[in-house]
């Protein structure tokens, strides 16, 4: 994976993303664990900006967690197109292209929501994505910009680009956290998925950077967990008289613009890196329901 970078000096962070959940959390977690880091200013589609972060913050390696998602949720990008490019394409892009110029390595949160499940690796077969693999879906907007810069950012050798899908956190007051997402709707699909929980992941995407990884990484927690399984466990930690409906993806078609991503991604890649990793069912136990616990007994 051998970009040469600066493992030398002791390190020195520059994170986008400040007002993000992704960006925001990296901050804590560099103040937690000692580390030096500095949010940039610059804008990622204006070059000369990050530029001038660089030249004034002087990093050992840069993180992306800005980009645009859409609020409440993908659908958003459907009719804001070229602000979704503007930041998503051009904006990544760019980062990616200064810090190579640099000679910096980029940790780029991207998304797995490029794939969904076919008849090579179909729902419930344990066979997951990998790395290597071409995406298959491009049924949102959002997800057919990210799949584009996957691509082009594979040409970048200082890029180390991480896969999160769902993302979720301890955080259940967070409108972004998949937990708080699904507790919230009247409906939900009931679907087994690749999932991140960032307590534990982002701490690993920390040390990623200090051993000077690039490529591509399917940045979620070994397995599968469904939509009702999360549920089952919130009614078991956190509230007993939680109860939700579910509906197929022919009746959530009808309420949202966009089709949404369902997927395994295979995450033996990032195991064998981090052998400590705990799959997604047990982190999910481990860092979210245990800390939240409202029950006598789960």
């Amino acid at each position: 994976m051998g970009f040469p970078a600066n493992s030398e000096k002791p390190s020195k962070f520059l994170i986008y993303g400040r007002t993000g959940w992704i960006g925001g959390i990296l901050g804590k977690l560099c103040e937690a664990q000692g580390i030096d880091y500095v949010y940039g200013s610059g804008r990622l589609e204006n070059r000369s900006s990050l530029e001038s972060d660089i030249s004034t913050v002087k990093p050992t390696h840069v993180f992306n967690a800005a980009g645009v998602t859409g609020r409440p949720n993908v659908d958003w990008c459907e009719s804001h197109k070229v602000e979704t490019i503007r930041t998503n394409v051009v904006g990544t892009l760019t980062l990616a292209d200064v810090c190579r110029e640099k000679g910096l390595i980029l940790i780029n949160y991207a998304t797995g929501c490029i794939f969904e499940y076919d008849a090579g690796r179909p729902l419930g077969s344990g066979i997951g994505f990998k790395e290597e693999d071409t995406p298959n879906f491009t049924g949102s907007f959002y997800s057919k910009t990210k799949a584009m810069v996957e691509e082009l950012l594979k040409n970048y050798d200082n890029v180390c680009t991480l896969r999160v899908r769902m993302p979720i956190s301890a955080d259940l007051t967070n409108p972004r956290n998949f937990i708080t997402k699904i507790t919230r709707y009247e409906k939900v699909v009931d679907i087994p998925n690749s999932m991140t929980i960032l307590d534990e992941l982002l701490p690993i995407s920390l040390e990623m950077a200090k051993r000077n990884l690039t490529g591509i990484w399917n940045f979620t927690n070994p397995g599968v967990v469904s939509h009702n399984e999360i549920l089952e466990m919130y009614r078991d930690y956190i509230d007993p008289s939680f109860s939700w409906k579910n509906f197929t993806l022919e009746e959530q078609a009808k309420v949202i613009v966009a089709p949404r991503s369902n997927n395994e991604l295979d995450a033996s890649k990032l195991s064998k890196e981090f052998p400590e990793m705990k799959s997604i069912k047990e982190s999910l136990i481990e860092y979210v329901f245990k800390p939240n616990r409202k029950t006598l007994v789960a």
